[in-house]
């Protein structure tokens, strides 16, 4: 159960970066004002809050990262990303920002994501794949 949850969890978090992403590129000047003005405030919480998590502790470790057997010293891979995005990625040539770090395990295979109902693109019933045919 929980690992439905999870896939659940994830799939609605990816939808929405790709509804930000496509609004960013298509959307025309004043929705763009009227997006920002109300994601970007919940996107920098977010940063925040994860980075919070992997604050190093007395030692330099990442609390959230490191485990029992194996100390991940600071900066974790989420304060790497974090930089590289945040900071760095300005200065970086710009490229495409849709899914290039999502894994290939997803619960959708590739070839049947775009032939999704629009039931499962909201996540309303994402644990019955339905392909349309």
């Amino acid at each position: 159960m929980d690992q439905i949850l999870g896939q659940v969890l994830r799939n609605a978090v990816w939808e929405r970066l790709d509804m930000l992403a496509d609004l960013a590129n298509r959307a025309d000047a004043q929705s763009l004002v009227s997006v920002a003005r109300s994601e970007l405030p919940r996107l920098t919480e977010g940063w925040r809050a994860m980075l919070s998590k992997h604050e190093p502790d007395e030692r330099g470790d990442c609390p959230t990262c490191s485990t029992r057997w194996h100390r991940c010293k600071a900066p974790c891979s989420v304060w790497q990303v974090a930089h590289e995005h945040l900071v760095a990625g300005g200065l970086a040539p710009q490229q495409d920002l849709r899914r290039p770090w999502r894994r290939k395990s997803a619960a959708v295979p590739p070839q049947t994501r775009g032939q999704l109902s629009a039931s499962e693109s909201t996540g309303r019933h994402a644990l019955v794949p339905q392909v349309v045919q």
